[in-house]
């Protein structure tokens, strides 16, 4: 492909990251393109939650589809390489099968176990970082083992990441911007049995199953892929010694604005271990890190809001940062300016409402 074709496609593809799109749009906009300059045979795309890196929303083709609770299997507990965890907190978020195992794809039990099985041959792997955070994971695969991935194509998606990033972020910030309070305080419950299928439901927690988008919960599809990615990291739990392991939760928005916690708990005894996933509305300080990461803070920007948040003064966070209070105040007026805000009251209400003015230049 001549090297002017590759960056008009390329163009038109950063073009369409930023348009303000929801995460199904996002996909629908944007992948077509992307598979014009790197093909590939079946592609999963995920939006994730930012602090604890598991799904809130995803999308498959075929035949990935009907594998999704292997995959999660995998990714959550077994040994491998290219998690997207690891991606996520990687020099390099692109990586390919192919190179991870030097040729050999049948050393990944992901392969030999899944992949392969479905006729597949190499995967590559991205995480979606912006703003110091990951917003999602893309994963294109080919059918063909002799037709890996390579340096032109690697080179593509480190190019289209951070953008297709971008527009997962500013996806989350006009979800924050545009948030209701949820309808009830009362929390839902979802058993589970030990592999993952529904037992019993709550009330509410049917009636939050009904609140969600066709997307993050497509007809005939067992479950919300966010219960999924929790019932799926708690196995995880059972593995590892608690304190490694971060609670899996995740927090997710429904069609009316509001924007709901799940997470699971194991319940032991007779007959056998199940799952019980409770879903709640999203208290504030649990939105604390969402809204500040959506806006686009830097590292340093987030660090100041999160402790003014916190209800400490200039001279307490100077402290605890080590910075001067000159510069505390330097980046409380950037933080302020980005969220739309004027003053440390008008940042707490912004934060306990949940949202705040259209990120710029959406």
């Amino acid at each position: 492909m001549a090297a002017s074709l590759v960056e008009r496609r390329t163009a038109d593809l950063v073009d369409r990251c930023y348009a303000g799109s929801d995460p199904a749009r996002l996909r629908q906009d944007v992948l077509p393109r992307l598979l014009r300059l790197v093909p590939a045979d079946a592609v999963f795309f995920a939006a994730a939650d930012p602090d604890s890196l598991l799904f809130t929303w995803s999308a498959a083709d075929e035949p990935l589809v009907g594998e999704a609770a292997r995959f999660l299997d995998n990714e959550f507990g077994a040994a491998d390489v290219n998690k997207f965890a690891e991606l996520a907190r990687s020099a390099d978020p692109v990586a390919s099968l192919g190179r991870a195992t030097r040729g050999d794809l049948a050393a990944s039990p992901r392969f030999r176990e899944i992949m392969a099985p479905l006729g597949l041959g190499d995967e590559l792997r991205v995480a979606l970082r912006a703003g110091g955070s990951c917003w999602g994971f893309l994963c294109l695969h080919r059918e063909r083992a002799d037709n890996g991935f390579d340096d032109a194509d690697l080179a593509v998606l480190r190019t289209v990441a951070p953008h297709l990033a971008e527009g997962l972020r500013r996806a989350v910030a006009l979800g924050l911007a545009g948030s209701t309070p949820a309808r009830t305080a009362a929390p839902g419950v979802l058993l589970l049995d030990a592999d993952g299928a529904l037992l019993s439901a709550s009330a509410e927690a049917r009636d939050w199953l009904a609140r969600l988008e066709p997307a993050d919960f497509p007809a005939g599809a067992r479950l919300p892929v966010a219960v999924s990615a929790v019932a799926a990291w708690l196995a995880r739990l059972d593995r590892e010694p608690a304190e490694r392991v971060p609670p899996p939760t995740v927090r997710v928005r429904d069609r009316f604005g509001a924007w709901w916690t799940v997470q699971a708990s194991r319940l032991t005894g007779p007959p056998r271990p199940q799952t019980a996933v409770i879903v709640e509305p999203t208290p504030p300080q649990q939105r604390y890190s969402l809204l500040l990461g959506s806006y686009g803070l830097s590292p340093a920007q987030t660090r100041v809001a999160t402790l003014v948040l916190r209800g400490r003064s200039t001279r307490e966070i100077s402290a605890e940062l080590c910075i001067s209070p000159n510069t505390v105040q330097e980046h409380l007026t950037a933080v302020f300016d980005r969220l739309g805000v004027r003053s440390r009251r008008e940042l707490v209400a912004l934060a306990l409402a949940g949202g705040g003015r259209r990120p710029a230049g959406v």
